[in-house]
C-alpha cells in the first residue's frame, strides 16, 4: 500500500502492532425487517480483496456486489435482505475464506421501550462514567490495552468508573427527578492516554472494556428502562482516535481528510455558514483536524459514510439506546449528517437527536438545526445543546447584575431569538458540562446564584441538563479541562464525603442538592414545565419574569438578578395572572396573596403555582 504524506506524520511504522491475520467484519451482525435491508459489509483481513470469487447461499438474502479499494486489506459486500429473510447464520464463501455473518430477530419493545426520543418532559443526568463510581473494580486495568494507568490523584488518568458504578445508583438519579441518562462516549478508546473522556474511539463495534463491555452497557439499558427512563449514546462522526483501524490500516486515502502537513482545524461555524467567507476558510472548518491524536473522518466517501450509518443504527437496535448526542456537529459534512439523521428517523420514527453547536450567535445555532432560515442548506436536526442560553443567558444573567438589569437583559434577548427555530424546546439546556468551567466556579462560589441558576434550568423551556456533581456543588475551572471533570463524590470506597447518601455533605452543598431534588421532581409532575408554552417580561431593573402554562397549570417564575429587593407587580402580568388569587412556592411551601405587594430579595428567584 502506498505511503502517504500522511502515513509518514503519523509515524505508522510504531504503531502497526496489530495482527491481520484474523477476519473483522462490520457491522458484526444485522436484523431481519430493517427499513435499511441494503446492508454494506466491510471485511478486513490480509489481503481479503485478492479473492476472486463470493458467494452467498441464504434465502432472502442477495449478494449485489463486491467492490475492492486501493487497499487489498479490505473487501466491501453489498447485501439485500429481503423481507422475506428469516433469522439465523448467512454463510459468506470469500474463496477459501469462510464467514458466519449472523442475521437476527429484532430487538423487542421495538417503538415503545426504546428509540423513544428525548423531550421537554425529560431531564438529563450527564455524566463521565471513569468518574462517577466504580462498581467493579476488576476491570479497572483491561490486560493489552495501550493505557494501564490508574490514579485517582492524576485528572488526566484512569480512575475506574464503569457502568455497574452506574447501575448501584439508579435511584440516587431519580431522587433528583432525573428520568434520562447521558454519557460521554462508551465505545473503545484504546489509546496510549487520555482515555478517560471517551472520545477517541479506536474500534466502533466494540463497547469499552474498562466500562463493564457490551453486556453490562445492555444491562444498564435495560435497567433504565424498567425504571421508564432513558439512554443518550454520545456518537463521534467527525474524527476517531489515531489507534483506529481505520487509520493504522486505511481502506483507501480519502477516508482521511488528507493535509501535506499537521493542519487543525480553525473551531469556527462561522464560515460554514458566512455568505462572504473564504474556501480555505471553510475547508478549514470542516476538514481540518480536531487534534493530532483524533484524525479527521471525509464522510464524503461513500463507503465510509455508510460504515457510520450502519454503525449508528447498529448502535440503537443493539443497545435500546433512546436519542442520539453528536459531537462536533458543526465540523462534519453538514450533507452526511442529514443523510445519517434521516436514517436513523426512518428506522426509529420516535428517535431524537442533539448535536454540539458551539457557536456564536443564536442565528449560528439555528443555521444547524431545523429552522425557519431560507437558505440552501436545511438541516434536519432535531435540536442543539443550547450555547446560546448559557453563554449569552443563564450565564451573565447571573454574573453581570450592572445597572438596568446587566446581563438578565441578555437573557431575555437570546430567549426573543427563538423565533429562528422550527422546535426551540428540543434544544438542550445546560449550565456546564465536560469541556466548561463549572457553573459553581463561573458565579464565584456564590450559592444563591448557583441556586437560581438550577431553578432556570429547570422550569425554562428546552431540556434540561445537569452534569454530574453540579448538584453537590462540585467546582473547578477549565484550565485544564480535568479540573471539571473530578469525581463524584461517594463513587469508590473509602470517599470521606458521599453525595449518593449525604454523608459529611456541607450544609450549602445538602441545600443545593435538596432543591435539585425538590424542583426535580415537581417537574415531573408539572405538565406546564414539561410541556407548557412560554411567555416571557422585559426585565426592569434585575428582576425577570417569566412564565410557563397551559390550560391546566401557571407556573410564575421570578428571578431578581438585582442588588436591591424587587417589588412583584401582579398587575403587570394580568394577562398570566387574572383569575388566579394566591401562589404557593414550589420550594418553600409558602403561600402568597396575589392581591397583595410582594417583594423578592435580591439574588433570589422565586417559582410559583398560581391557584385559583
Amino acid at each position: 500500500m502506498k505511503i502517504y504524506a500522511l502515513v509518514l506524520f503519523l509515524q505508522l511504522t510504531v504503531i502497526m502492532g496489530f495482527s491481520q491475520d484474523s477476519i473483522h467484519v462490520y457491522p458484526s451482525n444485522w436484523w431481519i425487517g430493517m427499513k435499511h435491508s441494503d446492508l454494506q459489509l466491510m471485511v478486513h483481513s490480509r489481503d481479503i480483496g485478492q479473492n476472486k470469487s463470493a458467494i452467498i447461499n441464504y434465502p432472502g438474502v442477495q449478494l449485489l456486489g463486491t467492490r475492492r479499494t486501493e487497499n487489498p486489506n479490505y473487501l466491501f459486500l453489498h447485501l439485500k435482505i429481503a423481507s422475506s429473510a428469516r433469522p439465523g447464520t448467512v454463510a459468506i464463501q470469500l474463496g477459501h475464506t469462510h464467514i458466519d455473518f449472523p442475521l437476527l430477530p429484532r430487538r423487542e419493545g421495538n417503538g415503545t421501550k426504546f428509540a423513544q426520543g428525548v423531550h421537554s418532559s425529560d431531564f438529563i443526568y450527564f455524566l463521565m462514567p471513569d468518574r462517577f463510581s466504580n462498581g467493579d473494580p476488576g476491570n479497572d486495568r483491561i490486560p493489552g490495552m495501550r493505557d494501564q494507568s490508574l490514579n485517582r490523584d492524576s485528572i488526566f488518568l484512569r480512575h475506574g468508573g464503569d457502568f455497574q458504578g452506574i447501575i448501584d445508583h439508579l435511584d440516587y438519579l431519580q431522587t433528583l427527578g432525573v428520568t434520562t441518562l447521558w454519557m460521554t462516549p462508551v465505545i473503545e478508546n484504546d489509546m496510549p492516554d487520555r482515555t478517560e473522556h471517551g472520545y477517541a474511539f479506536t474500534d466502533h463495534y466494540t463497547i469499552e472494556p474498562r466500562l463493564g463491555g457490551a453486556e453490562k452497557y445492555k444491562q444498564l439499558s435495560d435497567a433504565l428502562h424498567r425504571r421508564g427512563m432513558k439512554l443518550i449514546q454520545d456518537a463521534v462522526y467527525n474524527h476517531v482516535g489515531l489507534y483506529n483501524i481505520l487509520v493504522q490500516d486505511l481502506p483507501a486515502k480519502d477516508w482521511l481528510h488528507q493535509w501535506p502537513k499537521y493542519t487543525q482545524t480553525n473551531y469556527r461555524g462561522e464560515p460554514l455558514l458566512d455568505p462572504h467567507a473564504s474556501t480555505i476558510d471553510k475547508k478549514l472548518s470542516s476538514d481540518g483536524w480536531f487534534t493530532r491524536q483524533m484524525p479527521d473522518l471525509n464522510q464524503g466517501n461513500p463507503d465510509l459514510a455508510d460504515f457510520l450509518i450502519q454503525h449508528a443504527i447498529w448502535c440503537v437496535e443493539t443497545f435500546g439506546v433512546d436519542a442520539w448526542r453528536i459531537d462536533t456537529y458543526i465540523y462534519n459534512d453538514l450533507a452526511f449528517m442529514n443523510r445519517c439523521n434521516k436514517a436513523l428517523t426512518d428506522e426509529y420514527p420516535h428517535i431524537t437527536m442533539f448535536g454540539e453547536a458551539w457557536v456564536n450567535g443564536t442565528a449560528n445555532q439555528a443555521y444547524f438545526t431545523r429552522n425557519h432560515l431560507d437558505l440552501p442548506y436545511k438541516s434536519n436536526l432535531t435540536g442543539a445543546t443550547d450555547f446560546q442560553c448559557n453563554f449569552n443567558g443563564i450565564v451573565p444573567a447571573v454574573t453581570d447584575t450592572s445597572g438596568h438589569g446587566g446581563g438578565i437583559n441578555t437573557l431575555y434577548a437570546t430567549l426573543a431569538d427563538d423565533f429562528l427555530y422550527q422546535d426551540p424546546t428540543q434544544n438542550v439546556i445546560f449550565l456546564d458540562n465536560h469541556d466548561m468551567s463549572r457553573f459553581f466556579s463561573q458565579v464565584g462560589e456564590d450559592v444563591g446564584k448557583q441556586k437560581m441558576g438550577i431553578e432556570w434550568l429547570l422550569t425554562c423551556r428546552g431540556i434540561p441538563q445537569l452534569y454530574y456533581g453540579t448538584e453537590v456543588l462540585m467546582k473547578g475551572f477549565a484550565n485544564p479541562d480535568g479540573w471539571v471533570r473530578l469525581d463524584f463524590p461517594g463513587g469508590w470506597k473509602g470517599d470521606r464525603k458521599n453525595a449518593f447518601s449525604g454523608e459529611g455533605l456541607t450544609a450549602d452543598e445538602a441545600s443545593v442538592q435538596q432543591l435539585v431534588k425538590t424542583l426535580g421532581r415537581f417537574r415531573q409532575n408539572s405538565s406546564a414545565l414539561k410541556t407548557g408554552k412560554m411567555m416571557q417580561y422585559t426585565p426592569h431593573k434585575g428582576l425577570y419574569v417569566y412564565f410557563r402554562y397551559d390550560a391546566q397549570q401557571t407556573i410564575l417564575c421570578a428571578m431578581n438578578t438585582g442588588k436591591e429587593p424587587a417589588t412583584l407587580d401582579i398587575d403587570r402580568f394580568r394577562e398570566r395572572t387574572a383569575g388566579f388569587s394566591h401562589a404557593i412556592d414550589v420550594i418553600s411551601g409558602r403561600t402568597y396573596t396575589l392581591a397583595d405587594q410582594t417583594e423578592i430579595p435580591p439574588g433570589q428567584m422565586w417559582v410559583l403555582e398560581l391557584k385559583k
